[in-house]
């Protein structure tokens, strides 16, 4: 194997540097840290260093090493991501949950279930195009706040402190929703996820049902069998996406392999153009419906509130009142409480039990007790009634019909999925709730007043009872109270209508009336009368799941694979016990002169793909492979057989292994290298070495082979040799683990080693910078 010298001109620099040499790796920190960190990820917009250790605590740090906050999710955490404007860090876990939390506090902000297994990666990717066009004129403009106040924040449950419930539903939506951006999520079974914003389901493809470019030169297709996710990026223009995966390709159709080393590291380039074709109508479906979404959690949560504070008033009336029904039965009697407070109201008799109910179990105290709970209990409703749950179901209303305006324009919204059908159900059901939300508000003010006219009649026979004046006793109205006895003593509607259980009870009479409106149009539901609140409610959240549920099927259908490049084969697929190959995926600017800013914007970016070669793969050893323009490079005209691709392999000191490498700013790629064998009589050695991706002789290189399917078999014979001795690089007198933790927006790296000690370092070599920075 001929091996040629990578010559990266730059200087070498140990711990005893020359004062007036660039010193490009200058160590700031070395603290110790509490367990052995197993991913880090600098914040894109602050000197913020998010950890996570062994234990699956999250801790946030400055540069200075200060930490802000400690998170413990309570489950195993496989990956994290921060979002593009840094506000937001997302933890992917073991059982498939993805959580959002604020960078400010680092609470919660939403959890989603969107995997059914480990998420191994996370990338949060933000729209690149910063130019508007002008003459756009369906440019995205949420109107609702010019018509509503600010949307009702989550009413709290009785007998909690502030800090007791979470308040970020909004503060997430308001927050991620400032630029259209994406967070893709891959796990351990071959499932992508999309969520626009973060919080917003769009989309979902898994790997193996996806149909594989022709990759050996042939007529057939094919699919990859036992796939896992290891990297996944979207370009900054939504465009494209790019994967690694290990798995096993299969002839479509067979249940044969295309030969008997298929099994390897594959580099998938998929095709979400529909982001960014589709941008603008995506935009508004996700901003409404993420707020619908919203909105609806406050609908709950104030029925929840509602409910209970009205199931306590209940409680204690019920539990007061029931002490007359066993006076009843101790004094012989087969009547009811219902039949003796009718007896003493008519003025037929007042029975001992009765009697001895008012004056001694109740008095007059009790009474008063009673009435004023019941009263603050209404008020309590009324004020989530009128402060949360009506003005959310009218901010739902307007955002329903902003969304059934876009389910209309089918020729031009139909590759978004809305469906109008779907829509004017979900219309439909909002406008009941609405109904419904109004209806319990009359029922609640009849019940209230029901119940009060009641307690200042018993109040009024007690004191004639115990012979005192009832001159500032309220007057009862007597007909109210035979209604209360006979209707609402031992019946609630209150209740009734907060449960979803129930089924309300309407006369002939009302359905006949309610048939002879719907013979006018406007609405199809016959039977809503019979529904409570809480059942509406369940019904919206159906509407709008099946309506959602058709954008996220048309986005995921639209998703297809552009190109393929197989890597270099494994020995069996990458599992959870595999140990993991160090890779990255990133871009680097380049400037282009005399090109438009939205050339500039959506072309200056260059994409590029660095992994470790498995050892005895290839027959190379002690390699790694560097990608450069995979997402750009397609080119959709092109034969398949004249596809090509920019590679180079890197043979590394054979004294040294790749720990963990990641691409940095200016065309850079940083390795964390560990002396593989250390003498008895010298200390372990590593290295962080930093070399010019533009210095290294990369080698344009077909896609298709016909006689092997992996495309580096063709750098065998061109590998080339790092020389350390002309390489910009760091002495570490210990070895080091993975991660290796770069900011490329700060110019800061964190090198984490064996003897759980955060190293960091800064790159640039600006001194200015670094004092600004601290």
């Amino acid at each position: 194997m001929e091996e040629q010298v990578v010559e990266v001109e730059m200087e070498s620099v140990g711990d005893e540097a020359d004062g007036s040499a660039l010193i490009p790796f200058q160590l700031q920190f070395d603290k110790p840290v509490p367990f052995q960190v197993k991913m880090a990820e600098w914040n894109p917009e602050k000197d913020l260093l998010a950890i996570v250790t062994d234990d699956s605590k999250v801790l946030l740090h400055r540069f200075n090493w200060q930490r802000l906050w400690t998170v413990f999710p309570g489950k195993s955490i496989s990956s994290l991501c921060w979002s593009p404007d840094g506000k937001v860090i997302a933890l992917g876990t073991e059982d498939g949950s993805i959580f959002l939390h604020d960078v400010e506090n680092g609470k919660m902000l939403r959890s989603m279930k969107t995997h059914n297994v480990a998420v191994i990666c996370l990338n949060w990717e933000e729209d690149a195009l910063k130019v508007v066009d002008r003459d756009n004129h369906f440019v995205y403009e949420d109107r609702t706040a010019r018509f509503f106040p600010p949307p009702p924040q989550v009413p709290r449950m009785p007998g909690l402190s502030d800090g007791d419930l979470e308040e970020a539903t909004q503060q997430l939506s308001s927050v991620s929703c400032q630029r259209f951006n994406i967070l893709c999520s891959g796990d351990r079974d071959g499932c992508i996820c999309f969520n626009i914003f973060g919080i917003f389901p769009i989309g979902k493809i898994n790997i193996h049902s996806i149909v594989l470019p022709n990759c050996l030169g042939t007529n057939y297709q094919y699919q990859l069998k036992n796939a896992s996710i290891s990297k996944v990026a979207l370009s900054r223009d939504l465009c494209q996406l790019e994967v690694l995966c290990s798995g096993e390709l299969i002839e479509l159709g067979t249940n044969t392999n295309c030969n008997d080393t298929s099994v390897g590291l594959h580099c998938l380039n998929l095709d979400t153009s529909i982001f960014l074709n589709r941008k603008n109508e995506l935009h508004q479906v996700a901003q409404q419906a993420s707020n619908i979404e919203d909105l609806v959690e406050v609908v709950r949560a104030s029925i929840s509130v509602m409910s209970k504070q009205w199931a306590d008033a209940m409680s204690m009336f019920n539990s007061k009142f029931g002490a007359l029904a066993s006076l009843i039965t101790d004094h012989g009697s087969y009547s009811n409480p219902q039949d003796e407070f009718l007896s003493l109201h008519l003025g037929v008799r007042t029975s001992p039990a009765l009697q001895q109910f008012l004056l001694n179990s109740l008095g007059e105290a009790g009474v008063k007790r009673l009435s004023k709970t019941v009263d603050n209990a209404g008020k309590e409703l009324r004020t989530v009634l009128n402060e949360h749950l009506q003005p959310a179901l009218e901010i739902i209303g307007f955002r329903v019909g902003e969304l059934r305006g876009l389910s209309r324009w089918r020729a031009r919204y139909k590759s978004v999925g809305l469906v109008g059908k779907l829509m004017d159900n979900v219309t439909e059901s909002a406008g009941m709730l609405l109904v419904q939300a109004e209806r319990f508000s009359r029922v609640l003010t009849i019940v209230l007043f029901l119940f009060q006219n009641f307690f200042n009649w018993v109040l009024k026979c007690t004191k004639i009872l115990l012979q005192e004046p009832i001159d500032q006793v309220q007057q009862a109205n007597s007909e109210l109270v035979v209604v209360f006895l006979k209707f609402f003593f031992q019946s609630d509607p209150v209740e009734q209508l907060l449960d979803a259980k129930c089924s309300v009870e309407v006369d002939r009479g009302t359905m006949k009336r309610i048939e002879q409106l719907i013979a006018f149009g406007g609405y199809k539901d016959r039977t809503f009368l019979e529904r409570t609140l809480a059942s509406e409610c369940n019904k919206l959240e159906q509407c709008l799941k099946e309506a959602f549920l058709m954008p996220f099927s048309t986005v995921s259908e639209t998703v297809a694979c552009k190109g393929i490049a197989p890597l270099f084969p494994v020995p069996t697929p990458v599992s959870s016990t595999s140990p993991l190959i160090p890779m990255s995926i990133n871009y680097y600017k380049e400037e282009i002169d005399g090109s438009s800013e939205l050339d500039k914007a959506s072309r200056s970016l260059t994409d590029y793909t660095c992994f470790k070669v498995l050892d005895g793969s290839l027959g190379l050893k002690n390699c790694i492979g560097i990608i450069r323009g995979f997402m750009t490079g397609l080119n959709p005209s092109m034969d398949r057989e004249e596809s090509c691709l920019d590679a180079v392999l890197v043979h590394l000191p054979d004294q040294y292994e790749c720990v963990d490498l990641s691409l940095y700013k200016e065309n850079q790629i940083v390795l964390l290298l560990n002396e593989s064998e250390s003498n008895s009589d010298t200390s372990e050695r590593s290295l962080m070495v930093m070399i010019q991706a533009s210095d290294l002789p990369f080698i344009s290189v077909p896609l298709c082979m016909s006689d092997n399917i992996f495309f580096l078999h063709q750098l065998e014979d061109s590998v080339m040799s790092l020389d350390l001795d002309i390489g910009k690089f760091r002495d570490i007198p210990h070895h080091v683990t993975a991660p290796l933790a770069v900011s490329a927006s700060r110019g800061l790296a964190c090198v984490f080693s064996s003897n759980r000690h955060a190293l960091v370092y800064i790159l640039d070599e600006d001194e200015d910078e670094i004092s600004e920075m601290e």
